[in-house]
């Protein structure tokens, strides 16, 4: 393995555990280790050169979860009545569960959302729920989608290694 087979793999593995981990930008790094192997001549196990047209998708891919990964938690937050406390308090509470577990992130995503939606707004604490739920499954989607993606590209990167 050369040392450009190394940092792809690095910056693959880092992309992934960005999708979870809100410092790094998940996507974004995976491609950067594709795009590493696309122009330091990355081959499959046939000998066949990466082509421009799979970089090119996984951009877009890579750009519009990104993207989405702004949109779809805070479209499920307002459409379940959650405020913008809400989204910070889901924030809040997967940074301290990323000290725990997975479990813990989980938690502390619905956890934050339910105790910041209680505690800076007026509403009854069945609206806190919903609202906190909805904050919680737009997190998710968006971690899963950016997961996803960051996967198929670590996936291209180990084949065109």
């Amino acid at each position: 393995m050369v040392i450009t087979d190394i940092i792809a793999v690095i910056l693959g593995l880092a992309g992934m555990a960005g999708c979870i981990l809100p410092a790094l930008p998940g996507p974004p790094l995976s491609w950067t280790g594709l795009l590493l192997l696309y122009f330091w001549g990355g081959t499959n196990g046939k000998g066949d050169e990466m082509s421009l047209t799979i970089l090119l998708v996984m951009l877009g891919l890579t750009a519009a979860v990104t993207i989405l990964d702004y949109i779809v938690p805070a479209k499920l937050t307002k459409a379940t009545g959650g405020s913008d406390a809400s989204a910070r308090g889901a924030m809040a509470g997967l940074l301290i569960g990323i000290l725990l577990t997975p479990i813990g992130m989980l938690l502390g995503t619905f956890l934050g959302a339910l105790i910041a939606e209680a505690h800076y707004t007026d509403k009854p604490l069945s609206q806190c729920l919903s609202a906190a739920l909805g904050t919680f499954i737009g997190t998710i989607l968006g971690t899963g989608l950016k997961l996803i993606v960051s996967t198929v590209i670590f996936i291209y990167i180990i084949i065109y290694l």
